[in-house]
């Protein structure tokens, strides 16, 4: 440990200087200061370019989401590695290497006065499964599927690009029910972060299977201290969110909703008897509330959720899986009230959704509240559709040439 806050300190303070494969200008600055904000914003769209190796993505940057057309020939900056996550906090873009188990690389960006991304350094940290937003922090948790019982969480001071402190926490104790705790993600809630997880064996080549398929746990860690202070509990759903996909977020007035896909298995069969479904923890409580259970699985007719995206007021996105009572790799998107618990499927989208962009860090809705934007990838093409939050009508905005978008982020400027 010692050795590794020595390295992402030195790296965070120094910068890491190297070749580059940019080209969109995009200069080292080490600039690791707080900066009067212009009032303006770009969008960064991640692609994964068609027919390439080595590269994960290529950023591309536009004004608009609703208009207009980019391209990954000969535009961008290209993202080397095999996968990367984005997250933008403080003014600041971080690209994240996913190294399958190696250290991975953190670059980060800004816009400069003339709206253009530039990098301002590069710095390394262990490969992580979770990494959020936590005040002036990137909380960044590293959950072993196997092996060691130790996950690791690291704050990350968003404008130094350093180590700011680190904790760790026994997963199977966490569990305590003879498998180990797998977090799915984690939020903010006040001055405290929650991190749903899901029971997995993390063995017996069925690490992500369980015996126990129908219960929920969110743990409740302060902050900064990332000490676990109590786990909260239910049994009207399986497991909060999924691997890479956060199952929390925090509405306008504060209440906490979580969704559950219903999706544990046992032996690569899925086993959950509870529907998939959201529930809620009301705000300044830190229990869930026995009072409120919104039965998505009942209301779409059979379908189970995929992945939500919270949009303003009490509306969510939903992503649900293409077939009822199923889980194929098709999309097919809805709009939900969680107030009412009125479900509508949204009109205007493609028949055939193979993917859609990463609803963990989908920042982007209109500056007046009444659309929401999401990448969308087909068979034919890749499109930012603008949803019309009120209608729940989409229309085709932005269009992407070149690969399939991955992730769109809002960076402020």
């Amino acid at each position: 440990m010692k050795k590794f806050r020595k390295i992402l300190f030195l790296a965070g303070a120094l910068a890491i200087f190297g070749a580059s494969c940019d080209k969109e200008d995009a200069i080292e600055t080490n600039d690791f200061t707080e900066f009067p904000s212009m009032g303006l914003h770009k969008y960064v769209i991640t692609v994964t370019p068609i027919g390439t190796t080595g590269i994960a993505d290529i950023l591309l940057t536009s004004d608009y989401l609703d208009r207009g057309s980019i391209t990954t020939a000969g535009n961008g900056i290209e993202q080397d590695g095999s996968y990367r996550y984005y997250l933008t906090h403080k003014g600041r873009f971080f690209s994240l290497l996913y190294g399958q188990g190696n250290p991975g690389a953190v670059t980060t960006y800004r816009m400069n006065a003339s709206g253009k991304l530039v990098k301002t350094t590069d710095f390394q940290t262990e490969t992580v499964q979770v990494f959020t937003k936590v005040n002036d922090e990137l909380l960044l948790m590293k959950v072993p599927r196997s092996g060691t019982e130790t996950c690791n969480l690291y704050r990350i001071d968003a404008l130094k690009s350093r180590i700011a402190g680190s904790d760790s926490i026994n997963i199977v104790k966490l569990a305590a029910n003879g498998e180990r705790a797998h977090f799915t993600w984690a939020t903010q809630v006040g001055d405290k972060v929650f991190a749903p997880y899901m029971s997995i064996k993390g063995c017996c080549s069925d690490a992500f299977g369980t015996v126990y398929p129908d219960s929920t746990w969110i743990a409740v860690l302060s902050y900064p201290g990332l000490k676990l202070e109590k786990v909260i509990r239910d049994n009207r759903t399986s497991y909060l969110g999924a691997y890479f996909n956060n199952g929390l977020a925090v509405t306008d007035n504060g209440d906490i909703y979580g969704y559950s896909p219903a999706a544990a298995t046992n032996s690569s069969k899925y086993i959950s008897k509870n529907p998939s479904a959201m529930v809620r923890i009301l705000k300044g409580t830190t229990e869930f509330d026995k009072s409120y259970f919104f039965n998505v699985q009942e209301k779409s007719g059979g379908y189970h959720i995929a992945a939500q995206t919270y949009l303003t007021g009490s509306k969510f996105l939903l992503a649900m899986y293409g077939e009822p009572n199923a889980f194929p790799a098709t999309r097919k998107m809805a709009l939900v009230d969680v107030e009412t618990q009125s479900f509508a499927w949204i009109k205007g989208m493609p028949d055939e959704i193979l993917s859609i962009t990463a609803p963990y860090n989908n920042n982007t809705i209109s500056e007046d509240g009444n659309t929401g934007f999401i990448g969308l990838n087909t068979s034919t093409g890749s499109w930012v559709y603008a949803i019309d939050i009120a209608t729940a009508t989409a229309t085709k905005g932005l269009t992407v040439e070149g690969g399939k978008i991955t992730a769109i982020t809002k960076v402020d400027y």
